[in-house]
């Protein structure tokens, strides 16, 4: 029997018990790639964007996500806590957000996780392509960063949209699958159903 309500205050939960461990913000998303594999990789919790269900993802345009995206814009998210046994399996479609975006409010966002990540963090954007060969031996050259200036070109902002949640508690031994359907109404809203473990 479906009834309604939202996995967020679940996740939010999750997160506050597990804080004082330092992955907690960490968790794995696939997307699919061009040749029909899926790709899988770590990164990290950004927050939700204001007033919503999603998720945020920092990354640089320059990765191999970028392009998964643009071929097949839906991936899933698995987050485990280990400390209150939860998984979280979040499943949706992401949206790029890069600096070719014309919505002013897009940008916004983009600049906002900007300004919010560490500079140690904003500087990994200036580095050398990901995933090509290192080349010579030279020390890495220090690039500058204006700490004051927007994004550079290569910072890319990830909106997660979900539309299915599969939530396990090992610990109480209960699974619960949330799904984004439309009601009687005319509109959407979470309903949420007791599955077996």
């Amino acid at each position: 029997m479906a009834s309604s309500g939202s996995w967020k205050p679940l996740l939010l939960a999750a997160l506050e018990s597990n804080a004082h461990l330092k992955n907690s913000t960490y968790f794995q998303l696939a997307t699919m790639a061009s040749n029909g594999r899926p790709s899988n990789r770590t990164v990290v919790f950004r927050g939700f964007q204001e007033g919503t269900d999603k998720i945020q993802i920092n990354t640089d345009t320059r990765t191999n996500k970028i392009e998964e995206i643009r071929h097949c814009p839906f991936g899933e998210i698995c987050w485990y806590f280990a400390d209150s046994w939860e998984q979280f399996r979040i499943g949706g479609r992401i949206e790029i957000i890069d600096g070719s975006s014309t919505d002013p409010a897009k940008l916004m966002q983009r600049e906002k996780s900007w300004f919010a990540s560490s500079l140690k963090s904003r500087f990994q954007y200036l580095g050398p392509a990901p995933r090509l060969p290192v080349v010579g031996k030279e020390p890495r050259k220090v690039n500058h960063l204006d700490q004051s200036a927007g994004p550079v070109d290569t910072f890319c902002l990830l909106v997660f949209d979900p539309d299915q949640v599969d939530y396990v508690n090992l610990k109480s031994n209960e699974r619960l699958l949330f799904t984004f359907r439309p009601t009687g109404d005319g509109c959407q809203s979470w309903m949420s159903e007791k599955i077996n473990p």
